[in-house]
């Protein structure tokens, strides 16, 4: 009686295993897509320029190595020109303060969390070891996503970076402000954002620096002669990130601070 027993108990056994396996996996939270690598392919099919043939050209200026420093980042970063196709409002800064780096370009407009991590998996931090890494992202998942997912993107990027380059240090910069006013729900989602982000900072090999209120007036509104739009600097406004990033910059590069 008591073998005739033992199969039944087995099945039993198997059959709550598999229902609990099947409940569990119910009830596993999906992963965001802030996460989850991914081709941009708005600013090409807006025809505001080839996102696959910049990545093309980073790519190819990274194999020929000679790489001590990368940005990483949305059309704010861009903006300052450079390598690998220069031109843009930071452009005449380039040369002063990223050019004798070695720098490579690595922002791309309209660019989210999720496709900056296509980008890092995709070639463009290959076989380079730079002294340091400068990243601001996420202003475009702003509106979309979470704050504590957007959050998640910017993390799983430090993370990347920090797999892919070991020795690399990070330069991780809060979101700038945007919109006129402080009490818009954009700027207080980047105020959010910002908050958990800095979390990173306490990681090794990463500092965080908030430069919001480089561009904030006393009364936290943002003037049109820095960000025109109240989203990218204009070239006052890329003087200003500049000279407030440098210090910061010169110490984790480790060499002497451009003079402003």
């Amino acid at each position: 009686m008591i073998k005739s027993m033992r199969p039944q108990r087995w099945t039993l056994s198997i059959l709550l295993l598999s229902v609990g396996l099947t409940l569990a996996s119910a009830q596993q939270k999906p992963l965001p897509d802030t996460v989850v690598p991914a081709i941009d392919e708005a600013p090409t099919k807006a025809h505001s320029y080839n996102w696959m043939e910049r990545h093309q050209a980073v790519v190819d200026r990274v194999k020929q190595g000679n790489v001590d420093l990368i940005l990483v980042g949305d059309s704010i970063t861009h903006m300052w020109g450079g390598v690998p196709q220069p031109g843009g409002p930071g452009q005449p800064l380039w040369d002063k303060y990223f050019g004798s780096r070695n720098a490579v370009n690595l922002g791309f407009g309209w660019d989210r969390t999720q496709h900056v991590l296509w980008r890092l998996d995709n070639g463009e931090i290959d076989g380079i070891q730079p002294k340091l890494a400068v990243v601001m992202i996420g202003t475009n998942n702003m509106g979309v996503n979470t704050s504590e997912d957007i959050a998640e993107g910017v993390k799983a990027i430090v993370d990347r970076i920090h797999h892919k380059l070991r020795r690399t240090k990070i330069l991780l910069l809060g979101i700038f402000p945007r919109d006129p006013k402080p009490d818009s729900q954009t700027r207080q989602q980047v105020a959010d954002v910002n908050k958990l982000i800095s979390k990173l900072g306490r990681q090794r090999g990463v500092t965080f620096l908030d430069l919001s209120s480089v561009f904030l007036n006393s009364d936290g509104t943002i003037s049109p002669e820095i960000m025109g739009d109240y989203l990218h600097p204009t070239p006052k406004g890329y003087v200003m990130w500049a000279q407030a990033m440098e210090p910061t910059l010169a110490k984790l590069f480790g060499d002497k601070p451009r003079e402003n």
